[in-house]
């Protein structure tokens, strides 16, 4: 079982349950990528629209990724070769929602950033995943997979969408090419 023989391989290490317990924390309900969103979108005023698409994109892969799991309803790993490191809002694994809003997450943020985000980020939470014995192998796989397409689609929103013209708070003035637009 992939799953047994990575917590054998990783698990033991020092410190490697507690980051992956931080990461866990971290991805719950992708509230520290909409933590990061809020802030780049306070500090960066010029690019704001993106820094809110990332919170958008990662909160929409969360939310797709849950509705996934209630409709396959498959259970969380269940076998004496797995331990268990973390505990869970539900029982449910397929995608793993962590997965999920990480990697949409990840890829907005290295468009935004032009910095390898995907590849800092991605790969630990879903070993984290499977080290914290939550998670099958697909279940993160699957969870990578939609994030990616979230994150496409967020990226494709943002192409289409006019440009609000905001003032101070970000309250919209105008949108460009309306009628009415001076």
């Amino acid at each position: 079982m992939v799953l047994a023989t990575v917590q054998a391989t990783l698990a033991g290490r020092p410190g490697v349950i507690p980051a992956a317990r931080g990461l866990s924390h971290f991805g719950e309900h992708a509230l520290g990528w909409m933590a990061v969103s809020g802030l780049g979108a306070a500090l960066d005023r010029k690019r704001r629209k993106e820094w809110l698409g990332v919170g958008v994109g990662a909160v929409g892969a969360h939310a797709a990724s849950i509705v996934i799991k209630r409709i396959v309803r498959r259970p969380r790993p269940d076998s004496p070769a797995v331990q268990v490191n973390v505990s869970t809002p539900s029982k449910l694994s397929f995608p793993s929602s962590h997965a999920t809003s990480t990697t949409a997450a990840a890829i907005l943020l290295g468009r935004l950033t032009g910095l390898p985000v995907p590849l800092a980020v991605v790969p630990p939470m879903l070993i984290s995943r499977l080290v914290l014995g939550v998670h099958y192998p697909t279940d993160v796989l699957a969870g990578a997979a939609l994030g990616a397409v979230s994150a496409a689609v967020v990226t494709g929103a943002q192409r289409r969408l006019p440009r609000l013209r905001t003032a101070g708070a970000g309250v919209p003035l105008r949108v460009s090419g309306v009628e009415g637009d001076k």
